[in-house]
């Protein structure tokens, strides 16, 4: 082997890890970026003025009685006044869409009988005897207390096609709803724990 063919190989390897590296560098910037980006504030600290929007919900007592259909105000918050109200975990999963830890909510293996509200704005949203161990480490539900409390929407975020539960009054991030539940609905809604308040009942 030549010498000049020596020196060329040692160039490529060299080359090679250089633009290795160069790729790395450039996909952690991109996640950097990405993160910081989506701790930004998702809504102006002044509320738009105008009329209330007025949303239709189902009411429930404590115990799990329905009390009737009502029409209510829409709750809207800046990010200052929902950082005072919720803890920082609150704040991000509802406030910002993201999700707690597998098995590390206070919920996800809760087997006593009550009724889960919104820890923003306490609209009942599931009742124990619609939730079931999926074995996800979330607490999981067949169902809604009731369908309009809830709101889902398609969600395509982190590159994978889901569908997001939120609140319907405040519209807080709940979690996500999948088609791999039990009868009768065939149903999962995978919350998170700290998006819920539990009501012994």
């Amino acid at each position: 082997m030549l010498r000049s063919d020596l020196a060329n190989g040692e160039s490529s390897k060299g080359f090679d890890r250089r633009a290795f590296f160069s790729v790395c560098a450039s996909v952690l910037a991109g996640l950097a970026v990405w993160r910081f980006l989506k701790r930004q504030p998702a809504e102006a600290e002044s509320l738009p003025a105008g009329p209330t929007e007025m949303v239709t919900i189902v009411q429930f007592s404590d115990t799990g009685v329905r009390q009737g259909v009502v029409s209510v105000p829409k709750i809207v918050k800046t990010e200052k006044e929902w950082r005072k109200q919720l803890s920082s975990a609150a704040f991000d999963i509802t406030r910002r869409a993201d999700t707690e830890v597998a098995y590390t909510g206070a919920y996800w293996n809760l087997h006593d009988k009550g009724l889960f509200r919104c820890i923003c704005c306490d609209t009942a949203l599931f009742s124990s005897d619609t939730k079931f161990d999926s074995g996800t480490g979330w607490p999981s539900f067949w169902a809604p207390i009731a369908k309009e409390n809830v709101v889902e929407l398609a969600d395509r975020s982190l590159g994978m096609r889901r569908t997001a539960v939120s609140c319907r009054r405040c519209d807080a991030h709940l979690g996500h709803v999948f088609d791999d539940g039990p009868k009768p609905t065939g149903l999962r809604y995978c919350m998170n724990s700290v998006a819920l308040r539990f009501i012994k009942g």
